[in-house]
């Protein structure tokens, strides 16, 4: 079977579990899909027998060969050959409200995820298929041990849910980790403030300090001095409550630039 180990390919064989991918996107005549990463068109199959069109972005040039040889005559399938992370994903979007799909790459999880957000409520879901690892981070709350950066950002601008698990023999070849399916429903309205998403970034940055210390590069110690939520963790706070914090903190002192 052909594959490059370099670009973290492990092709989902389990027609059960493509099925059950297929039917939590709510696809259907006239509705369009973004897969990412088709590998050799097993999803494919599924989400096209759905009558949706599917845009297909594959980076391997032999994948994107084979895809274009068993789909090209197909008017419902697209290809882009491409790197998903240079695609102007935006612009794809703009079109008609897609759906995202894919068996992500374990190695760009998060860098995907992240640009699926950056989309918001031009799109009506993604539903990725990802390392277990990743899913419980993005789906943790606060207090567990998996909560962080990525959590937060993935609850403030979306509504992630786990789906199902995936077990290592579904694949070909199998991966040594557990694996998940993710559903993030982005969340109504505008973009997050940038201030506040790069107040998150510090707030993580290192998981054992306090708020105090993590946002000392952003505030002066007056304006932190007057919050008691600053003696906390990160990790100890909801979305909510951090952005509570940040809202305080903004109208009693600039961030420094």
């Amino acid at each position: 079977m052909y594959r490059r180990p370099r670009l973290g390919q492990h092709f989902l064989h389990d027609q059960s579990v493509l099925a059950r991918i297929a039917a939590a996107l709510e696809l259907g005549p006239g509705r369009r899909v973004l897969e990412i990463g088709p590998g050799q068109g097993a999803l494919t199959e599924h989400l096209l027998a759905t009558g949706a069109h599917v845009t297909a972005i594959e980076v391997d040039p032999k994948l994107a060969a084979g895809l274009r040889a068993a789909y090209s005559s197909n008017p419902s399938f697209e290809l882009i050959e491409a790197d998903v992370l240079t695609v102007d994903l935006a612009a794809l979007a703009a079109q008609d409200r897609p759906a995202l799909a894919g068996n992500l790459p374990y190695y760009i999880t998060s860098p995907i995820v992240r640009r699926a957000l950056d989309l918001g409520d031009r799109i009506t879901q993604s539903v990725f298929l990802m390392q277990k690892e990743v899913a419980d981070r993005i789906c943790a709350g606060p207090g567990s041990r998996d909560y962080g950066y990525l959590s937060a950002l993935c609850q403030l601008r979306s509504e992630p849910r786990t789906l199902f698990r995936v077990r290592p023999g579904s694949f070909n070849p199998p991966p040594k980790v557990e694996s998940a399916v993710v559903r993030l429903t982005p969340r109504a309205g505008e973009a997050p403030d940038p201030g506040f998403v790069r107040f998150l970034e510090a707030a993580f940055r290192q998981p054992r300090k306090t708020l105090r210390n993590n946002l000392s590069s952003l505030y002066a110690s007056e304006a932190l001095a007057e919050e008691d939520a600053v003696g906390k963790r990160a990790q100890q706070l909801s979305v909510g409550e951090l952005e509570a914090l940040y809202q305080s903190l903004g109208n009693t002192m600039r961030m420094k630039m």
